[in-house]
């Protein structure tokens, strides 16, 4: 018997509430609260761009919990093979390795993004 397409969208919900559950949000360091980054292009005319500094937090995080979701969604992926799965594994691996620089910002260390160098996995 066939799925009806409002079962595939309850199924949906379900699965985004269940993610959105067991991923917390990352708390930002004490220090960094209120905060704000300000941007400077060459031509210091044009003024500066000040973004608060939880605006920007929380863009980095909700990358990071991307991530994830697609480090779960190769890994359950029917149609790729180990060999595809490992190569993409490693690529996210170093995406995150790219983000490091931002570890500065979490209040826990156990939210850190971590590359190749110091990944358990």
């Amino acid at each position: 018997m066939p799925l009806d397409p409002s079962d595939l969208d309850q199924i949906a919900r379900t699965v985004r509430a269940a993610l959105s559950e067991e991923t917390s949000p990352a708390p930002l360091a004490n220090k960094w609260r209120g905060g704000k980054i300000e941007l400077w292009p060459r031509e210091v005319s044009a003024g500066a761009k000040e973004i608060p500094i939880d605006l920007f937090f929380h863009k980095i995080v909700m990358l990071r919990d991307r991530l994830r979701v697609l480090e779960q969604q190769i890994n359950g992926h029917a149609k790729l093979d180990d060999q595809d799965k490992v190569h993409l594994q490693q690529y996210i691996t170093r995406c995150y390795g790219s983000l490091t620089t931002f570890n500065v910002l979490f209040k826990d260390k156990d939210d850190h993004f971590t590359g190749s160098a110091s990944r358990d996995d």
